[in-house]
């Protein structure tokens, strides 16, 4: 099995941090406003206000991303993490939550939390089993297909 390293964010991947995201969002669902304004302008909607996007690579190609943007309660949001299907089953999912996690408490972050939807079953299978816990939906999602809501307290 291949190795994969997890680096951090250069406008070189923004690319592929887009069309990741963009292949699984238009597998499962419709592709959002507020999809579009991070994938096409990350460095402004992620980058900017003191986020961080993490890419896993293996042998050169990206093969996974995630995002965390800072929220205005001090908490990150961990968004748009996708795992390319040809590089599934390889711990790329652990290795970027991981990371995540290691960032968070790099940076003194009290919480992660994240929405998602509950046909999302190996998604939500990765976020609990790292500590993630299902809250209250957020009323003023930016996103109607979130039907579930999860934080974990770092």
């Amino acid at each position: 099995m291949p190795k994969f390293e997890i680096v951090p964010y250069s406008d070189d991947w923004a690319g592929d941090f887009a069309s990741l995201n963009y292949e699984w969002i238009g597998r499962y669902f419709s592709v959002e406003r507020h999809d579009s304004e991070i994938l096409d302008d990350p460095r402004r909607f992620v980058i900017e206000p003191g986020g961080e996007i993490f890419i896993a690579v293996v042998s050169g190609l990206a093969a996974g991303a995630v995002a965390l943007i800072p929220s205005a309660d001090g908490s990150l949001e961990l968004t748009k993490m996708a795992v390319s299907p040809e590089f599934q089953g390889m711990g790329i999912g652990d290795g970027l939550m991981a990371r995540c996690i290691e960032y968070a408490n790099e940076k003194g972050t009290k919480s992660i939390w994240l929405e998602s939807h509950t046909k999302l079953a190996p998604a939500l299978s990765l976020y609990r089993k790292h500590g993630f816990v299902e809250t209250p939906k957020d009323p003023n999602s930016l996103y109607s297909r979130a039907d579930i809501r999860m934080q974990l307290a770092i």
